[in-house]
């Protein structure tokens, strides 16, 4: 299955975006601070891992910040090592 294949789902009241796939669920958790999201967790589940599901939820993470003026800080060492590959993103 590709990537172009998934939806992510942004669940604001949970703080979290999440694609979902057979039983299982893939998170990009954050908490929201005036102007700043922070990104506190990015899950894959082991059955997911390496169809870039990770990659997916911090890209719509990172969107979804752009698009509403967010300044990023992360807790999480997926979202920074996303961010140092990705640094235009």
């Amino acid at each position: 299955m590709l990537n172009s294949d998934l939806t992510v789902i942004h669940l604001p009241e949970q703080k979290s975006f999440e694609v979902r796939l057979d039983t299982f669920t893939a998170e990009l958790n954050y908490h929201l601070s005036a102007d700043t999201i922070t990104f506190t967790h990015t899950g894959v589940p082991a059955a997911l891992e390496g169809r870039g599901i990770g990659s997916l939820l911090v890209r719509a993470g990172l969107k979804y910040a752009k698009e509403n003026n967010l300044k990023v800080h992360s807790l999480c060492w997926f979202v920074d090592k996303y961010r140092q590959r990705h640094p235009n993103e």
